[in-house]
């Protein structure tokens, strides 16, 4: 199907949905239909070396461009696992990206499970405009990723709800804003006019068939050798921040010789079905969806939404 057809002008797919649902795949089936590019809004995709525990779907570079089946990906692999990175940041790049996209005549999808930002880009967020505190911030670090959540949880109860409990960097920075504006971080952004025509597709599943996804990605994930991947980054970096999220923390305690290879699985599977429940949280909150059980509803949705 050729672009010209469509009215792609100031129009934005937004393929969202719990991990391991199968976006990715849709959103690639989706953009060779459409003429379209993905954009990632998964917060751990952007750091370069983290493959297999983040999930990220087989690319090729090109000319420092990346592709994945031919289609254009954008944002992943754009930072060292070492560099910090704000959703106000991810924000900004990502509105740029998407106008480029739209400015070539080819139809953006933003893709990922990372509620916050996918918010960010389609309610077009103001964020508070705190700097970075560096000493109060290496006060917090000394803290366990527990810790952390529970201190935030106690300065904002609504915004605990929905944040990462596992995202170290996301809770520093929420508990620095609480601390320096003397507010819950959650009640500081503000939406402002949306900047694009979105159209919300959500992926939904059985409990059952969601659960036995996760069980058989975590296996591939531990059969690609997810152990290696995490000594290599661990041994290069040491247990920074990034790392203290799923897929890889739950290694520390094995290299402890703590706990064996499938308890480490369990572990994996326990937080991903927390993590599952509240991105379900963040997505019925915040986005009006169109709930699809396969493929061909998508595509006439889209068609749709492209004609209006």
């Amino acid at each position: 199907m050729k672009s010209s057809k469509y009215k792609i002008k100031n129009k934005l797919l937004v393929i969202l949905g719990p991990t391991a649902s199968g976006k990715s795949d849709l959103a690639i089936y989706l953009a060779k239909l459409f003429n379209g590019e993905i954009v990632s809004a998964d917060s751990r995709q952007i750091y370069q070396e983290m493959n297999i525990g983040t999930g990220k779907v087989k690319i090729e570079k090109r000319n420092n461009k990346i592709y994945s089946q031919n289609i254009r990906h954008h944002l992943i692999d754009i930072l060292n696992p070492q560099e910090s990175f704000s959703a106000s940041q991810y924000q900004k790049l990502a509105i740029k990206t998407i106008k480029d996209i739209q400015k070539r005549g080819k139809l953006p999808i933003l893709c990922g499970g990372t509620g916050l930002y996918i918010s960010a880009v389609t309610e077009n967020w103001q964020f508070p405009t705190i700097p970075p505190q560096n000493e109060f911030r290496k006060q917090l670090e000394e803290k366990t990723t527990t810790d952390l959540y529970q201190m935030y949880k106690k300065l904002d109860p609504q915004g605990a709800k929905v944040i990462d409990l596992h995202n170290r960097r996301r809770l520093i920075r929420a508990i620095e804003v609480c601390h320096f504006t003397q507010k819950p971080f959650w009640q500081q952004r503000q939406q402002s006019k949306p900047l694009f025509q979105t159209l919300f597709i959500e992926i939904k599943l059985s409990k059952e068939k969601l659960h036995q996804n996760i069980i058989r990605r975590i296996k591939k994930m531990i059969d690609n050798d997810l152990e290696k991947e995490t000594t290599t980054l661990v041994k290069k970096y040491g247990w920074i921040s990034s790392l203290q999220s799923i897929g890889y923390q739950e290694w520390k305690e094995y290299f402890e010789k703590k706990i064996n290879k499938k308890e480490v699985q369990k572990l994996i599977e326990l937080h991903t079905l927390n993590y599952v429940k509240r991105q379900n949280t963040w997505f019925k909150k915040y986005f009006k969806t169109h709930q699809i059980t396969d493929k061909k509803e998508s595509q006439e949705l889209v068609h749709q939404f492209l004609f209006k």
